[in-house]
């Protein structure tokens, strides 16, 4: 009997988690992001959508090369809508700018 309790509760405290994590990715919609890949190349876009396999979609993204150079800017490649298989996602950063629209994007609600 106990262990049935246990589990319920358990049970309970993954759906509250994870109503609390959509939440959150439910915030980042339509949101800049910057993501690094493996490769060395950057993706900056509108963050649209992620599935459980941490693939994510990008709309009016743009690639930027690893530079060799850190003085030299190259210009970005505009990619419009990109699909990032989320084994190749190094990190993920919301820009600056709209940072300021999640209102406390890392804060508890």
């Amino acid at each position: 009997m106990y262990t049935k309790k246990c589990l319920i509760y358990e049970e309970q405290s993954e759906v509250s988690s994870s109503s609390q994590a959509r939440q959150k990715l439910e915030g980042l919609l339509n949101k800049n992001m910057r993501i690094r890949m493996t490769d060395g190349r950057t993706l900056v876009g509108l963050f649209l959508c992620t599935d459980r396999d941490c693939n994510v979609i990008l709309g009016s993204a743009q690639e930027f090369l690893k530079s060799t150079d850190t003085f030299s800017q190259s210009e970005p490649r505009v990619l419009g809508l990109a699909m990032i298989p989320g084994h190749h996602v190094v990190s993920i950063e919301v820009e600056a700018d709209s940072l300021d629209d999640t209102q406390g994007f890392g804060a508890n609600h």
